[in-house]
């Protein structure tokens, strides 16, 4: 049977695996715990050897977040553009704030820190474009800031379908063999009925395995479905979408010559650890996944964007203005979506490069 997968142009493969992979790392929300996070994690020194990260944000916001946290000894060294080495010790910054120094309100929404975060975000997505960078990491952004500062966007993954022109953008949070996709994301939950279509599910199984085929080097995924409703209908008795919609969806996957199980119960595959059986699962809406995916990663799940042309990861919690400015924030979930970046970086490249 012939797989039917999802097609678009992608940049040029980044470095070899000797080389360092390039990452842009975006600061997130000035105002909430991304600066520090991102800070935490580049003061781990078994991260440097795979990586050369360039931050992309505001280097006053940086030095602000670093007085903190005590950092005085941190390097800034301002850059126009990505640069092609930084020099050891050094923290590259590309300055994109209008304000050279914006203000820091920890804990606070604003419009200006809505409208810096994207900015950070735009300029990231150029350069993994121009291939000048391998992948993107980004901090944390508030929603309700970014449409303060102006932004007409539910989030970060929806802009980025935008920006690269990717139909069919997949979130998928990950935490080592535990991956949790989503039918729909940042949806109504009075939406989320109308929009579980036999089509998105089908799109979203497509995007999902050659995710997991070509970015985690899985050669046979194999994909549990959860159903809509409590236990999946109970055989229509709590709803009819079970049978009248995601059933049809899995028997057309499974003609495309996907391995598919479902519909599930959302809870029973969660408490009965069926995920350590499944490459991944996907979820119908937002909470039936992310809600047991962060139960049980929190402080080191990695939210992936798959479906789109470019590399992006980011750590899979928000802002938490409760504890910014306090150096609280745990930075385990934004080492991991380091390092997943620099992963999957490196299995595009070893995919799009001939075997001699």
């Amino acid at each position: 049977m012939h797989i039917q997968r999802p097609t678009f142009q992608r940049p040029e493969p980044p470095a070899p695996n000797g080389a360092p992979t390039r990452l842009a790392i975006t600061l997130g929300d000035p105002n909430g715990i991304g600066p520090e996070v991102v800070l935490k994690s580049l003061h781990d020194p078994s991260l440097m050897p795979s990586m050369t990260p360039v931050l992309i944000g505001s280097a006053h916001v940086l030095r602000v977040h670093a007085d903190v946290l005590g950092f005085s000894d941190l390097d800034i060294h301002i850059v126009d553009e990505v640069p092609e080495e930084v020099p050891h010790g050094d923290v590259a910054v590309l300055d994109v704030a209008e304000d050279p120094e914006p203000p820091v309100m920890f804990g606070s929404i604003t419009a200006e820190g809505g409208r810096l975060a994207m900015r950070a975000v735009e300029r990231a997505v150029e350069a993994c474009q121009a291939c000048t960078v391998d992948a993107m990491v980004t901090a944390p952004i508030s929603k309700d800031a970014v449409r303060q500062g102006g932004y007409d966007v539910p989030g970060h993954t929806e802009f980025l379908a935008d920006k690269t022109n990717s139909p069919q953008p997949t979130m998928m949070m990950v935490a080592g063999g535990l991956r949790v996709g989503l039918v729909t994301s940042h949806t109504a939950l009075s939406e989320v009925p109308s929009a579980v279509t036999e089509e998105a599910i089908l799109e979203k199984l497509r995007v999902i395995d050659a995710s997991l085929r070509d970015d985690f080097a899985i050669e046979q995924p194999k994909i549990a479905v959860f159903g809509l409703n409590p236990h999946a209908g109970e055989a229509g008795a709590f709803g009819q979408e079970e049978e009248e919609v995601i059933a049809p969806a899995l028997r057309a996957a499974r003609q495309e010559g996907f391995r598919v199980e479902g519909p599930m119960a959302a809870d029973g595959f969660f408490g009965t650890q069926l995920d350590a059986d499944h490459d991944a699962a996907l979820a119908m809406y937002h909470d039936q996944g992310l809600v047991p995916f962060k139960a049980l990663a929190f402080d080191h799940g990695v939210n992936y964007t798959a479906g789109l042309p470019i590399v992006r990861t980011s750590p899979d919690h928000g802002t938490a203005y409760g504890i910014a400015g306090k150096g609280m924030a745990l930075p385990g979930s934004m080492r991991n979506a380091m390092e997943l970046a620099v992963a999957i970086a490196r299995h595009r490249h070893q995919q799009a490069t001939p075997a001699t």
